[in-house]
């Protein structure tokens, strides 16, 4: 008898009269909205113009939905094209199957357009919703437990995953949860970008870039422990070798970056006020240069201290009276001689 377990709902989806209410869908849905707030927040604080962000977003999301449905597809192309499937299923998405790395990908697509639209570099868009975006991953994994997928090998923790349905080829029972693993995993990637950014003043994508290699770190393991067919190379499967790959390349991206463009932008946003952070600094920056720069007065007289002597003041100069008095007592000498 097992004394604790992490149940699975019975259903993924509610009806609400003729209305399906899916537990995927809205997982995605809360955490787009989620991902939004807080990089409209991080954006204004970087000196941004409210608002921006979800412009953009108009533009990143429905591309980022159709890149993860597209990378799900052409790698389990098995389940929608081979014998006995319906190839329908493959536009179902609400019945889950979404690719991260296609979302990303094809979302940085949309992205790069609302930001050309608007004259916004795009490093600088994805370093602000680089911590939402790991939210709403958080977030998102949650509707995989909804559809009672992508768990990982038998176990039997207490922490354990309770699996009941049978369709699709699923066996009940207890399996790691690596739904809920992933998530919280993403969550202290968010905070890790979060912290870094502070820190280090990260630009130039660098705070996205770490973002990438600090989830591709945790998927490597995560996937490693997931049971689900999946096709496999020289002995991993392919999502192992893709975080692989893209976690190599995010450090180099973030090594490169630094040497060839320290810093943040000084403005993200055409016709926006720098944010408080770089007037800060180049205020203190400004006040450290000026300290260098004294009155020749004062620097004389530190130099005269510090050498035990005093300047001497400067003669003063005669008055205009005492010329007059003088040129009068040279007229009447010669008046007299």
């Amino acid at each position: 008898m097992e004394l604790a377990y992490i149940p699975s709902p019975s259903r993924g989806v509610l009806h609400l009269g003729p209305v399906p209410l899916r537990g995927y869908a809205f997982c995605i849905i809360i955490g787009v909205f989620v991902a939004v707030w807080l990089g409209n927040k991080r954006w204004i604080a970087r000196g941004g113009r409210a608002g921006t962000v979800a412009d953009i977003a108009v533009w990143a999301v429905p591309f980022g939905l159709v890149g993860g449905r597209l990378y799900h597809v052409i790698t389990d192309y098995e389940l929608y094209f081979s014998e006995g499937r319906d190839w329908v299923d493959a536009f179902k998405i609400w019945e889950g199957g979404l690719g991260i790395w296609g979302a990303i990908a094809l979302g940085a697509v949309g992205a790069w357009i609302g930001c050309r639209r608007r004259g916004i570099p795009l490093p600088a868009y994805a370093d602000a919703v680089a911590p939402g975006i790991a939210f709403a991953q958080a977030i998102g994994r949650w509707g995989n437990w909804f559809n009672q997928e992508l768990y990982g090998r038998e176990t039997d923790l207490p922490w354990a995953l309770h699996i009941t349905s049978s369709t699709d080829g699923r066996v009940p029972g207890y399996y790691h949860p690596t739904f809920l693993y992933e998530s919280l995993w993403c969550i202290g990637v968010a905070l890790l970008v979060i912290w870094a950014d502070r820190r280090f003043k990260l630009g130039h994508g660098r705070a996205f870039a770490l973002y990438v290699a600090a989830y591709c770190a945790g998927r490597f393991w995560i996937e490693y422990m997931r049971v689900d067919d999946a096709h496999h190379i020289l002995g991993l499967r392919l999502n192992n070798w893709t975080a692989l790959v893209v976690f190599v390349l995010a450090v180099i991206y973030i090594v490169v970056s630094a040497k060839k463009r320290p810093g943040r932008e000084p403005v993200v946003e055409p016709g926006a006020q720098p944010s408080p952070e770089d007037d800060a600094a180049e205020a203190e920056s400004d006040a450290v240069a000026s300290e260098g720069d004294e009155p020749a007065d004062e620097a004389g007289a530190k130099d005269g201290a510090a050498s035990g002597t005093e300047a001497e003041p400067d003669p003063a100069p005669e008055s205009e009276s005492a010329k007059s008095e003088a040129e009068e007592v040279e007229s009447e000498s010669a008046k007299k001689g």
